[in-house]
């Protein structure tokens, strides 16, 4: 029964989540919402994870999350779980390419065509938006009831980020430095 829930929740992801895999992060953290299996902090966690990694960020953060779910509810084996998340996640997309390539060979000069993939355009923004928003508004700030302003910050990540962000700008590394530094930093300050 978990799997089948596990490869419909994924299914339906994969269906909606246009742009790419840091569009799959809205629904993921609706998914620590509605089920006891993870949290919102693990689902970042994840993604900071499943970014550093190779590959695609939704099919690893789906595998991952699975592997957690499966884990998580004792049910099955959590290498059976994460396999069936990531099949979830990527179904949809090959029937749809499938579908869109048959199609697209026919219409390809057609401005209805045009006009479509023009609107989706939008709403992967949107969707990009709302999981970096989602990203800095888990990483950076408290959520706490205190009355004092400044205990609502996380402040040694914010200190963190703006440095990172002038290291960005000042150097021009590869991004696996910035990861290995941020990595170093938070295992030294135990974040």
């Amino acid at each position: 029964m978990l799997l089948l829930k596990l490869f419909a929740e994924y299914l339906y992801i994969g269906l909606f989540s246009v742009g790419g895999g840091l569009a799959t992060l809205p629904f993921i953290y609706r998914l620590a919402d509605k089920y006891p299996w993870l949290s919102a902090e693990q689902v970042g966690n994840i993604q900071a994870v499943a970014q550093s990694g190779p590959g695609a960020i939704g099919v690893n953060m789906a595998a991952q999350v699975g592997f957690y779910d499966g884990a998580t509810a004792g049910l099955l084996p959590s290498i059976t779980a994460s396999f069936v998340a990531a099949l979830g996640l990527i179904t949809p997309s090959i029937i749809i390419i499938i579908i869109v390539a048959r199609i697209l060979l026919r219409f390809k000069e057609s401005a209805l065509v045009g006009n479509i993939f023009t609107g989706l355009r939008p709403a992967a923004c949107g969707l990009l938006a709302a999981a970096g928003f989602g990203a800095i508004k888990l990483c950076l700030f408290a959520y706490s009831q205190a009355t004092q302003w400044f205990t609502w910050f996380k402040w040694p990540e914010i200190i963190i980020f703006i440095a990172m962000c002038t290291l960005v700008r000042a150097f021009k590394w590869h991004p696996v430095v910035y990861i290995v530094i941020a990595g170093v930093v938070g295992i030294v300050l135990k974040l």
